[in-house]
């Protein structure tokens, strides 16, 4: 495991979204959804890319909390623009379950 400096965890914006829409990533290499998250007024929505169809259904996902990385460069994946990176983990299955909070919090609130 690499070590980081306090200052180094600073500078990852890891903020609070809630999916407003998603859709079948149809031109991904593998199942994948387009995910449209909302972060509040200041943030806006930010659309990223999720493979995330073994746990999750559309209907799941909507108005479901996130937390994602908004401050990476925008990232060309297939024939989207994604905007930020939704975090999850891995199960012993090797599906991605997604990283969430455990009760209601503003949206674009950060990770302290």
């Amino acid at each position: 495991m690499q070590h980081i400096e306090w200052n180094d965890f600073l500078k990852v914006e890891l903020r609070v979204g809630k999916i407003r829409s998603a859709e079948v990533f149809s031109k991904a290499r593998k199942p994948a959804y387009i995910l449209h998250v909302d972060f509040g007024t200041e943030i806006g929505i930010k659309k990223s890319s999720a493979q995330i169809t073994d746990l999750y259904s559309i209907e799941d996902l909507i108005g479901k909390l996130v937390v994602a990385v908004i401050n990476f460069p925008k990232k060309q994946i297939g024939s989207i623009q994604s905007e930020c990176l939704v975090t999850g983990f891995h199960n012993t299955d090797g599906h991605v379950a997604l990283c969430v909070p455990d009760a209601e919090v503003p949206l674009g609130t950060k990770l302290l």
